[in-house]
């Protein structure tokens, strides 16, 4: 997405003064879409209710799913992924794979699935507890891949999601896709089944309550990402000799020398391939963007301490190395909740 700047007076006014809707912008047409998918789902008889909101979501016991407000112009959506590393919907098509998840919550709310004893027991319990923090198991088979993250395997009730989302999904064969994974397959099976006896029913549960509707965010755009940049996580220490190991080495030539080449700032290349290293490494780790940029951000500054430099010509070794170290840490602080185990 070519980035793009928002007008000035946008940082400190009111979100719902900045006179964001779905009618009219960047979103009608992808949500006309996704509408037409619903109704060839067979759930024509299920009417979700779309608005804008600070984030993705559907309340609990509701049919309305909240898009991101940030989503509603390219300005805003680009601003988004600056300062956040990571853009749940970086386009059309990837705005369609969040309302596809989204809908698999309206379905189990509107028609109570989850209460269903054969729901519960391919998905858990709905009551588990509900944490932002959860540890995956990369490339489980037990589980779908849908959204970045591993994120079906947040909760029972993000599992189903998930599982429906892949089901929904236009022209994918999911019966090839997931050949050989008998725990996702026995979950996408049962979804086909029930959402096909679903197609005349009523469902239980109409109730289009928002939550947070944009027209009532009385917060400013910097005030959101203020509070988004928050974690209040503590910055690992003793990184010098990780960084040394991948740049100092690149310095040296094979017989140990230093070759005359021209050398660039450690520094720099970590900022400059900052953000696609963050949605990165929480597409494949779980590790929350808003968690890596300021790590790697902490690196630059190590870099820079230390002087770091390195020969332009093994620019791509140096991205490997420095990929593979901010992955690993990633994995450490998901699996561990701290970067050194």
């Amino acid at each position: 997405m070519p980035e793009a700047d928002i007008p000035p007076e946008w940082h400190s006014r009111p979100i719902r003064d900045l006179g964001l809707t779905i009618p009219g912008s960047r979103l009608e047409p992808i949500v006309d879409e996704f509408l037409r998918e619903v109704r060839a789902s067979g759930l024509g008889r299920i009417a979700p209710t779309l608005y804008l909101s600070s984030e993705w979501g559907v309340p609990d016991g509701t049919t309305a799913i909240a898009i991101p407000f940030y989503l509603a112009t390219e300005e805003l959506a680009s601003f988004h992924a600056r300062k956040t590393g990571h853009l749940e919907g970086r386009g059309p098509a990837d705005i369609l794979r969040y309302l596809r998840h989204e809908m698999g919550h309206v379905v189990n709310y509107a028609y109570r699935l989850y209460a269903s004893p054969e729901w519960e027991g391919l998905f858990g319990p709905i009551s588990l507890p509900y944490r932002e923090d959860y540890r995956p198991e990369p490339f489980s088979l037990a589980f779908v891949r849908h959204l970045p993250g591993w994120y079906a395997q947040k909760h029972p009730d993000e599992d189903w999601s998930e599982t429906f989302a892949v089901w929904m999904t236009p022209g994918l064969d999911w019966r090839a896709e997931y050949a050989g994974w008998p725990a996702a397959m026995a979950k996408l099976e049962y979804c086909d089944r029930i959402v096909r006896s679903l197609a005349d029913c009523e469902p239980l549960v109409i109730s289009d309550e928002l939550d947070e509707d944009v027209t009532e965010i009385g917060y400013s755009l910097d005030a959101y990402y203020a509070s988004l940049a928050d974690l209040g996580e503590p910055l690992p220490a003793g990184l010098d000799t990780a960084l040394r190991a991948i740049f100092e080495d690149h310095n040296l030539a094979a017989d140990g020398s230093l070759p005359s080449v021209p050398r660039k700032h450690a520094s720099a290349l970590i900022a400059s391939i900052a953000r696609d290293v963050a949605g990165e490494v929480f597409r494949w780790t779980g590790h929350f963007p808003e968690r890596t940029l300021p790590l790697l951000h902490h690196l630059a500054e190590r870099a820079d301490a230390i002087d770091q430099v390195y020969p332009e010509t093994q620019e791509s070794s140096a991205i490997v190395g420095l990929t593979a170290l901010v992955t690993t840490l990633a994995l450490n602080f998901v699996r561990t909740g701290k970067y050194f185990a």
